[in-house]
């Protein structure tokens, strides 16, 4: 499978996770609810096949979420998802601080390949502030864990991509009033 497929796969599938097993617990209860986590196991597995290391842990990590929810009959397995998807992006993104390029100079680098060194200290400035998001989020997603099924979904499948919308929309503006205090 093509890499960035597999990725826009995982991504699509993770982005509709929450509705998927919202509508499968108030429909089919917890057990259909362990399989929304199926095609996304099914991805990481196909992309361990080819060698991906974290993909291992990730086709593993979802199928030990789905066994728990399916063997204890519980929602806390499915929902438990979008928490380690933050902490996976949050481990990511501290990863690359430590190990630079961050990932938001990669991505910067992409669109403009001899970034100067303020873009370098800007781009890192950034990268700490997804680190925070993915932090906050990820505590949240995690307190939502207990809480009634609509208010998990309505957090897990809408307020937090807002959330994050909001930031990418904020930091595109700033980035455009930061450039434009520096060609003054």
């Amino acid at each position: 499978m093509v890499v960035w497929l597999s990725r826009l796969l995982i991504g699509g599938l993770t982005l509709l996770y929450p509705l998927a097993v919202y509508w499968a617990l108030t429909r089919g209860g917890v057990s259909m609810a362990a399989l929304a986590l199926v095609p996304i196991a099914v991805v990481h597995g196909l992309r361990a096949a080819k060698g991906t290391a974290t993909s291992w842990i990730w086709f593993g990590l979802c199928l030990l979420l789905a066994a728990w929810t399916w063997l204890a009959q519980d929602s806390i397995g499915v929902k438990a998802y979008p928490v380690l998807v933050n902490g996976g992006l949050l481990l990511a993104f501290v990863w690359t601080l430590a190990y630079p390029p961050t990932a938001i100079e990669r991505l910067a680098r992409l669109r403009e390949p001899e970034l100067p060194p303020s873009g370098v200290r800007y781009t890192r400035y950034v990268t700490w502030v997804w680190v925070a998001f993915f932090a906050m989020n990820g505590s949240i997603a995690a307190a939502t864990l207990w809480a009634e099924d609509h208010v998990w979904a309505l957090y897990n499948g809408l307020i937090s991509y807002l959330l994050m919308g909001a930031l990418f929309l904020g930091e595109f503006l700033f980035r455009q009033y930061y450039r434009s205090r520096q060609n003054d």
